[in-house]
């Protein structure tokens, strides 16, 4: 019984200890590095980066370009659920078909690599890169 009772207060401890982990979160500034659409590769733009910044639970868009104001061009929300990170775009500087849609994002962040794979309601296959700058 002391066994069992052992075992019992180890793996306690282990669930009790990792239900307090931090929330994931993607706070900083990521800037998009290339993409896989509907097989087709593509890297970043050359002429302008596009960034996004993060804070806990929510991101804003911009396009930089030199010698232009920077423009901001989409903003949501996000949240993890196990493997997915449920974006939902609430604002779009552009006509957009997603506009207050979950799009639920398979994600993987890899160093300092997020990968964003999904089927937009569309149907177009998307895999994203971004990279963290800050």
């Amino acid at each position: 019984m002391k066994e069992f009772n052992k075992y019992f207060v180890a793996v306690l401890f282990i669930v009790t200890g990792s239900s307090f982990q931090p929330a994931l979160s993607l706070k900083g500034t990521w800037q998009f590095v290339g993409g896989i659409y509907n097989g087709k590769k593509e890297g970043a733009p050359t002429e302008y980066a596009l960034q996004r910044k993060y804070t806990p639970g929510h991101y804003e868009a911009f396009a930089l370009e030199k010698g232009y104001k920077t423009q901001k061009y989409e903003a949501g929300n996000y949240v993890f659920k196990g493997d997915t990170c449920v974006d939902t775009e609430t604002f779009s500087s552009q006509p957009s078909k997603i506009t207050n849609i979950p799009i639920h994002y398979i994600y993987t962040l890899k160093h300092d690599t997020l990968t964003l794979r999904a089927k937009l309601p569309t149907g177009m296959q998307v895999e994203e890169y971004w990279k963290k700058i800050k």
